[in-house]
């Protein structure tokens, strides 16, 4: 029993120190998670690419592709909200003349929210999308300190990954190393179905957001069903931001009308109904979770661990389960 005990007091110390680092480097988690997460996703990619050049090479092409991907994307979406800033100033502004105006009682319309609260809200989505060259250069070093370790992390995770794992696994009790070798392939199938999932229904709200905003009759239609996916891509937003702005705005110009199909067809059917229904049922059919569980995850873990319970969420809640499947099993 003592040796047994021995034998495990590595595991016990790498745990610790694994927990200490969490605590300490918190306010970066978020990247670092995001990037060991692509990288064990573009980890075949990397293998392939490895078989007809240097290991080193494929995992500077590959960080520097996702680079540019991201780069172009952003460069694309300042495009989008600089063509389209006179409307976006417009929602704003009408919004918060509303707020202001001491007639307005939001407790009439159901909202118990306080109006103070309301207009914190607003000076977010203001520095959000309506100061965002301010927003980003007041956060230029948080912004390019993030971006350095997400990349180097990815760089680094895709180049000795592999290695750093089974050199871990390797030292290993053998009853630990069994688990976690079950463990392996149901992570790489939560990671991928998460992602994929993930694009997926971004692309499906810009296009079922288009018939609902052409109802609404307010006109650049493409400009708001861009702004409900580019805001359901973003997880930590949702698409429901982008009906709330504009749900608000209808309020705020007395249409009643448009409020309705904001709240009803915008909110209730294109932004609630795939996060409730359509990604837990795909993520958890993958994996072989309840959707109810995984629905559980997925939002427990954005509430609690911000951008990084984007996968920390369901991939803690299907190692959960997987382990528990496994060790009913074993007896």
């Amino acid at each position: 029993m003592n040796c047994l005990d021995r034998e495990y007091y590595p595991v016990f110390t790498v745990l610790f120190f694994t927990v200490v680092a969490l605590v300490i480097f918190w306010p970066v988690l978020d990247m670092v998670v995001l990037s060991a997460s692509l990288a064990v996703v573009l980890m075949p990619l990397h293998s392939r690419l490895s078989r007809s050049t240097r290991s080193v090479i494929s995992a500077a092409i590959i960080t520097i592709s996702l680079f540019l991907l991201a780069a172009v994307a952003a460069f694309g979406t300042l495009l989008m909200l600089r063509a389209n800033a006179g409307l976006i100033n417009q929602i704003f502004a009408t919004i918060g003349s509303w707020l202001a105006n001491p007639a307005t009682r939001p407790g009439a319309f159901g909202i118990t929210i306080s109006k103070d609260l309301l207009m914190a809200w607003l000076a977010r989505g203001n520095a959000l999308f309506v100061n965002y060259w301010t927003t980003i250069v007041n956060n230029l070093l948080l912004v390019v300190f993030k971006g350095l370790v997400f990349f180097l992390s990815f760089f680094l995770l895709l180049l000795k990954g592999t290695e750093i794992r089974d050199r871990i696994f390797r030292h290993l009790p053998q009853p630990v190393k069994s688990y976690c070798d079950q463990l392996v392939p149901v992570t790489i199938d939560t990671l991928y179905v998460i992602y994929i999932v993930q694009f997926a229904i971004a692309a499906l709200t810009f296009f079922i957001a288009i018939p609902v905003f052409y109802l609404l009759g307010y006109g650049n239609i493409l400009f708001y069903s861009f702004f409900a996916a580019f805001c359901e891509i973003i997880p930590i937003l949702g698409s429901s931001v982008a009906f709330i702005i504009v749900g608000a705005y209808a309020l705020a110009l007395g249409d009643l009308r448009g409020l309705l199909i904001m709240v009803i067809l915008g909110y209730i059917v294109v932004s609630a109904l795939p996060e409730i229904y359509i990604r837990p049922v795909l993520v958890g059919r993958r994996v072989k979770i309840n959707p109810v569980i995984m629905f559980v995850g997925l939002i427990g873990g954005l509430l609690t661990l911000g951008l990084a319970g984007f996968v920390l969420g369901p991939l803690i809640i299907v190692l959960v389960m997987r382990s528990y499947r496994i060790w009913t099993d074993e007896r």
